[in-house]
């Protein structure tokens, strides 16, 4: 079964041609972009970016401090320890300072990401739904957020929250950012308020690339909707997973067999209804090792998984 041209997108304003080049669809038959055109390059998590652990302190005075030595600016400095850490929810309020139920009851999934796609400042949020993406500048400590796009699927519930979170991220924003050691497991908090004086309160935590201290190597699985009994363990249910490689065109060139995966994919949660196709990044846990280009290799317990973007997506069969 054909997956290509399944996605669909909404545009909510277009700032340049680039943008819809991060996002827009192929619609070649049985072939996607895996460049420019590809429909969520923005939405893919480079992790591109790349700064020492120094570079976060104690705020953004402090950030300054420590790199005028660098010669680099504070808000260069501050996009790179933007850049390090993918960011969670942990409060949100109005200008009266009342929570925003709506976005706090379900924050552990609401996340923000901010990237780097051709030299231009990139960012993604969502609520664990549709994913919006969006190019940013920072002068000094204002971050101003430029038209988006988005991905465009029905949320049910997280219509709502989606909404508003949404309108809290558009236009300027003054932002702050905190290191200290009362802080467990390197989690730096983000403070962000709004032009409309709302107040959102991100914790971080490092991403893979700043996690596993090594660049990701792209490689792409099929995805099937249904999950069957693991190997070892036959009284848990295994994600079954099938590599997939494409030409320098995207054109598919050839497929593996289908087999069970039993580590965990980050930032990836299941959808029984649907078969993808994911891009992932995946990080030798021991950089030691060679990297292989076998299915056994793919699939082995010698790395770290994470879930770049899924480019493609269908309505699964009915199982008989």
């Amino acid at each position: 079964m054909t997956l290509s041209g399944r996605v669909l997108f909404v545009k909510l304003g277009i700032h340049s041609s680039m943008l819809l080049a991060v996002l827009a669809l192929s619609a070649c038959q049985d072939s996607f972009s895996l460049n420019e055109s590809n429909p969520q390059q923005e939405v893919a998590n480079s992790f591109s970016a790349e700064a020492d652990n120094s570079a976060i302190t104690s705020g953004t005075d402090a950030i300054a401090d420590e790199v005028r030595a660098d010669d680099i600016s504070s808000e260069e400095a501050m996009i790179n320890a933007l850049s390090r850490y993918r960011w969670t929810l942990n409060a949100v309020t109005d200008d009266k300072t009342q929570s925003l139920n709506k976005l706090t009851a379900i924050k552990d999934q609401v996340t923000l990401r901010f990237n780097e796609y051709q030299g231009e400042n990139t960012l993604n949020y969502s609520v664990g739904c549709n994913i919006i993406s969006a190019f940013y500048q920072l002068q000094e400590s204002t971050l101003t957020i430029e038209d988006s796009m988005s991905t465009k699927m029905s949320c049910g519930d997280l219509d709502m929250a989606e909404n508003s979170l949404s309108k809290l991220m558009q236009g300027d924003s003054q932002l702050a950012l905190v290191e200290s050691n009362a802080f467990k497991d390197d989690k730096p908090i983000l403070t962000q308020v709004t032009n409309n004086r709302s107040t959102l309160i991100w914790e971080g935590r490092l991403t893979a690339q700043a996690k596993y201290n090594s660049k990701g190597e792209t490689v792409f699985w099929a995805v099937n909707a249904e999950m069957k009994p693991c190997l070892d363990d036959r009284s848990q249910a295994c994600l079954q997973v099938k590599p997939v490689t494409y030409d320098d065109q995207g054109i598919k060139v050839s497929e593996g067999d289908w087999a069970p995966f039993t580590g965990m994919i980050e930032g990836y949660q299941h959808d029984d209804k649907h078969e993808e196709v994911l891009r992932l990044q995946r990080y030798p846990l021991d950089n030691s090792k060679a990297i292989e280009a076998d299915t056994t290799a793919v699939l082995g317990a010698d790395y770290a998984y994470v879930l770049d973007a899924v480019i493609e997506s269908s309505v699964a069969e009915e199982r008989r």
